[in-house]
């Protein structure tokens, strides 16, 4: 009998002392509750969340529908923390853990806290793009970037704070190895502070087909802090730093106005003037009046008989289409050479081609003599 009352309270000892003092029914007790918010977090997401969602869709702006998308996991997390806080409360624990457990809980808020607002910043952002011919739309990318890295600082600054780790003395003795670092990055600086002066002074967007002199031909993809993706007409990526952009002559052509046609026309010689005068005053017809066509005074249109060539006269005809998008642009030249060549043969003249005229005086003395086949009736 003995045996059995000491193996009891060897069982009632550990029920009692559990861990870290804690009794094992009281344990039992905190993890239910824990376990009872967790079904509340359910019932909260299936009733409370979802009605937040149904009222913002009922509203004729998106800014709402898109906050409350985006609040929805902070949201489904406040019953989870609600349930350590009570749980842990509940534990009834000495002081030392109390503090540890106040300073968990104080953590897990301001995670929480601070969550929402990274996700609500990407919602928000749209009223930035108020400012979008002002700053550019990369330079707005950029400061939500900006944003939301400040938010995740001073998130982790003040969870570190609540722990006793002082972020100010920490920063401070970053400082020098930063120095250190700042002298083996200059390049990745200098690339910084190239892509915000190209974004400041917008040079190009994304989308935009750009030449940079003596690097790349192609369209912007992508302007990223360090470098700018430019896709090659022929679909390689080529990654240019951004000081590259900055140091070498860019050539934007979408931001042309208009496109030009620059064609030297060279016909035969045997051209009379009056076919000359003919074929200039009709290509001139073809271009004024057009609406493919940019007009003077807006633009210079010249058609002209421009030059004697060793094989042609050359017209030079010199103008601007209004589109300046390249397949229009195509399509528009081409029309224009079907009816130059039309105008040229309609006049009873012909497009030159080079050739080379010799003019020999005499033969050079003991060169044979040249064959002649016999003619067909047989005679020498």
């Amino acid at each position: 009998m003995e045996t059995l009352d000491e193996f009891w309270l060897i069982v009632v000892d550990v029920w009692e002392t559990g861990f870290l003092g804690i009794d094992v029914g009281r344990g039992v007790i905190a993890l239910t509750i824990f376990a009872g918010f967790m079904i509340v977090r359910g019932l909260f997401a299936r009733f409370v969340i979802a009605n937040i969602k149904h009222l913002a869709r009922k509203t004729e702006s998106d800014i709402d529908d898109n906050i409350a998308e985006a609040l929805d996991a902070p949201l489904r997390f406040v019953p989870l923390v609600a349930g350590v806080f009570f749980s842990l409360d509940y534990l009834n624990l000495s002081a030392d853990y109390s503090a540890i457990a106040a300073n968990l809980v104080r953590s897990l808020v301001t995670f929480n806290i601070f969550w929402a607002l990274y996700r609500v910043i990407g919602p928000i952002s749209v009223l930035l793009n108020k400012l979008n011919d002002l700053l550019g739309s990369v330079m707005i990318v950029w400061l939500i970037k900006a944003i939301r890295g400040l938010t995740i600082f001073v998130g982790a600054a003040t969870i570190l704070e609540l722990w006793g780790i002082q972020v100010g003395p920490l920063l401070a003795g970053l400082g020098l190895f930063g120095v250190a670092i700042a002298l083996g990055a200059q390049d990745l600086f200098k690339n910084l502070i190239a892509g915000v002066l190209i974004l400041i002074e917008k040079r190009f967007n994304i989308g935009d087909w750009i030449l940079v002199d003596g690097v790349v031909e192609g369209t912007v993809e992508n302007i990223s802090f360090r470098s700018t993706l430019i896709r090659r007409f022929d679909k390689a990526p080529v990654y240019v730093p951004n000081a590259k952009m900055s140091d070498n002559a860019v050539t934007n052509f979408s931001k042309m106005t208009h496109r030009r046609i620059y064609w030297k026309i060279g016909v035969e010689y045997r051209t009379s003037v009056e076919q000359l005068r003919q074929i200039r005053d009709e290509i001139e017809a073809c271009i004024i009046g057009n609406d493919d066509f940019a007009q003077p005074p807006t633009v210079s249109t010249f058609v002209r008989v421009d030059s004697f060539n060793d094989s042609s006269i050359d017209f030079m005809l010199y103008c601007f289409t209004k589109t300046t998008k390249w397949g229009e642009w195509l399509e528009i030249k081409e029309r224009l050479a079907y009816a130059i060549k039309d105008i040229v043969e309609g006049a009873g003249s012909g497009f030159a081609f080079p050739s080379q005229s010799l003019y020999v005086e005499s033969l050079p003395a003991d060169q044979p003599e040249s064959f002649l086949p016999p003619s067909n009736d047989g005679s020498a």
